[in-house]
């Protein structure tokens, strides 16, 4: 079931019953009613419990039966075993949305998931959403309706606002709520999933995504269950424009697989979940208060298209550190033109018009300073953000009416930009500012993160998404995993290239295909058993002679039979060797939540130690290609490091690419691919896969599953 219509009774019903309701306002059946009519509920609240005529004011029904109406939702707080004679009730009564509060089902164990799949089934039959079990509950603080039993508006009720909460935890969802209405930021609707046996907080962002009064979507994820639709949900929200803020926790380890597979070990599960949600929209974080700052910034809904911050500060220092740490979360600094500089100068002789903007402490004695620094960093430097750092003197009551009246005319003059301030002070004065359509943020360092998140924002939808998905169709693989030789032949019909090579049977047929190929040559064992064959003695490379290659054939065979006895071998694999481009890593790993993810890095050995790669869900066309390529840290050693040519960026992005391609057409038999190295030549002379390992699962295994 994936309609939307009844979720949006479950979050904004015109009527709603509470059954297990409560007299006692801190017991779960008492709390939804006490905060509804302390909220100012507008629609009707029906609880229902046979021991009472009255709960909290209210006429109170003995059954479901006896309702004087069909309810939009109900809020379900009964012991587990009562639950399901509850559902049929309600389904009877044509109740199409429930939030179960009750506990005791899939948490629980085994017995539980039984009884929580016999739910959902009863549930569906009367075509009946469920949220739960074991949810907090909703909020919807647009309408007064508070359909959870938390204990967090005992310290306050949230502010309607244009902030969304989707989470799968109920404590850490109401946290984060909380979190929101502390700072003072507006956040209508709170969605906590629970177990989710039917609606996920995938359902939760799309239900945000489509919502009129939701701007900025925050959400908190342990698992993902159901990795389309959250997919489906991200790409909903960013066509509609709706910055998705995710937390994921159970950043786990690499996977059993790790061990065998160079690419899984730099797969592990958090490495995939960040890249694929990165890639549908979602901006990564690790903690609340920076999810916070970025909510309380593109709550404004003002998402400047260059990705460029200018500073104007009136203390050194802090544009020092403000400057530090855009430089390491990567948002540039330009300076500002020469002419702009000159004229700052003339203005303010002892300034330093760069970037960081230094004003120095004579714009606390002329405040048109600051407006003459902040306009020439907007109208001449351009800046997507200009961040002023005012410290206290912007929370002076005395200095305030003068800054407003000095910046307020910037505001309508750039209304595409954003104009933060770093200052300290009263709520009231600072809110002033706020009210004016100025960021207010109290530390340089967070202000300078929340802004990167906004103008990384507005320039990908400046952007857009050019590359087009290629067409993929299905792969042909062997019964089982295949040696070298296979591989290569597999990947070359996909138009992923080798060097020259031939498998051989033989050493005289070894140096046969040597010097047909011309020395120097590599030879290593051919075996779909051996996954690492350096690790073992089975390559040799810098073979320059007949006798030598004669000999690398005994050595290469002898290391086989030593270290790898029950190895099936199917021969030698003798190739031109290659020499004068840039070793990378490219390949594959079948990832359980999101199928075949590529990766790429620098190769060789030492890739795993150096941990710069970057990561993608397939398929993807060249153009994504070229930019995970370029994402690496190590991306200047591709691009001509120190005097040396570039690699040809082009065909390795050409090959990644139809890797992708490749692995998706694979299906689910294939669980990795590893083309380390892959040597990159200078531009223009291609890149060439010099080692492949392909793992498959046997027919027979993937027919058992």
């Amino acid at each position: 079931m994936n309609s939307l219509s009844h979720i949006d009774g479950l979050i904004a019903p015109r009527s709603v019953a509470v059954i297990g309701a409560s007299d006692d306002v801190t017991r779960i059946g008492g709390r939804p009613i006490a905060a509804m009519l302390k909220g100012g509920y507008q629609g009707r609240i029906l609880p229902v419990n046979p021991k009472r005529d009255t709960v909290q004011g209210l006429a109170c029904y003995a059954s479901v039966d006896d309702l004087p109406e069909t309810p939009d939702a109900a809020l379900i707080a009964v012991p587990a075993k009562l639950v399901p004679e509850t559902i049929e009730a309600l389904g009877r009564r044509g109740c199409k949305a429930a939030t179960l509060f009750s506990a005791g089902f899939a948490e629980v164990g085994e017995e539980g998931e039984t009884a929580q799949r016999e739910l959902v089934g009863l549930a569906r039959r009367h075509g009946m959403r469920i949220l739960g079990p074991n949810t907090l509950g909703v909020y919807n603080a647009d309408i007064g309706y508070y359909g959870t039993f938390s204990s967090s508006f005992d310290t306050g009720m949230p502010r309607p606002g244009n902030i969304g909460i989707a989470s799968q935890s109920g404590a850490f969802g109401a946290h984060l709520g909380a979190l929101a209405r502390d700072r003072e930021l507006g956040c209508s609707v709170l969605i906590t999933t629970g177990n989710e046996a039917d609606i996920t907080v995938a359902d939760a962002i799309r239900w945000m995504a489509e919502s009129d009064g939701t701007d900025v979507i925050c959400t908190y994820m342990e698992a993902i269950n159901d990795a389309p639709a959250l997919l489906a949900a991200l790409d909903a929200a960013r066509a509609a424009g709706k910055p998705v803020l995710a937390l994921k926790s159970g950043r786990s380890a690499v996977g059993a697989r790790a061990a065998a597979s160079h690419t899984a070990s730099l797969t592990g599960d958090a490495v995939v979940a960040d890249a694929v949600l990165s890639d549908h929209g979602a901006i990564i974080l690790r903690d609340p208060e920076t999810m916070m700052d970025i909510a309380y910034a593109a709550s404004k809904k003002v998402f400047p298209v260059r990705h460029s911050l200018g500073i104007v500060t009136v203390s050194g220092g802090a544009g020092i550190v403000a400057s530090d740490e855009a430089e390491r979360v990567g948002l540039p600094m330009p300076a500002m033109p020469a002419a702009a500089q000159a004229a700052l100068k003339t203005a303010l002789p002892y300034a330093s018009p760069v970037n960081p903007l230094d004003c120095t402490a004579q714009a606390l004695n002329d405040p048109s300073l600051l407006e003459l620094f902040t306009r020439s960093g907007l109208e001449d430097g351009g800046y997507g953000a200009v961040l002023c750092f005012l410290t206290y003197v912007a929370g002076s009551r005395a200095m305030s009416d003068v800054i407003l009246e000095a910046m307020t005319p910037l505001r309508a003059a750039f209304p595409d930009r954003i104009i933060a301030f770093c200052a300290l002070g009263e709520r009231d004065v600072l809110k002033r500012y706020d009210d004016a359509g100025i960021l207010v943020f109290s530390d340089p360092c967070r202000a300078v993160r929340a802004l990167d998140a906004i103008l990384r924002l507005g320039a990908q939808k400046a952007r857009g998404r050019t590359d087009d998905l290629p067409e993929v169709r299905p792969v042909a693989l062997p019964a089982a995993t295949p040696d070298e030789a296979e591989a290569k032949a597999l990947l070359a019909e996909a138009g992923i290239a080798a060097a020259p090579e031939r498998a051989v049977p033989s050493a005289d047929e070894a140096v046969s295909a040597a010097e047909a190929f011309g020395y120097p040559v590599v030879m290593k064992v051919l075996s779909p058993d051996i996954l690492h064959k350096s690790d073992i003695g089975t390559v040799k490379l810098d073979i320059h002679t007949a006798e030598a290659v004669r000999a690398a054939y005994a050595d290469i065979m002898s290391a086989a039979a030593r270290h790898a006895p029950d190895a099936r071998v199917t021969g030698m694999l003798v190739a031109r060797q290659l020499s004068g481009g840039v070793e990378c890593l490219m390949g594959i790993n079948r990832d359980p939540t999101f199928g075949p993810v590529a990766v790429f890095g620098l190769g060789g050995i030492f890739v795993e130690l150096l941990n710069d790669v970057a990561v993608m869900a397939c398929p993807f066309g060249p153009e994504t290609a070229r930019e995970m390529i370029l994402s690496i840290r190590g991306a200047a050693v591709l691009q001509g490091a120190r005097g040396q040519a570039p690699a040809d960026i082009e065909a390795l992005a050409a090959m990644l690419s139809r890797l992708s391609v490749f692995a998706t057409g694979a299906g689910e038999r294939l669980v990795s691919t590893d083309l380390n190295p892959v040597m990159a030549m200078p531009e223009g002379q291609g890149a060439f896969a010099l080692d492949a390992v392909i793992e498959l699962e046997r027919e027979e295994e993937a027919d058992g599953h």
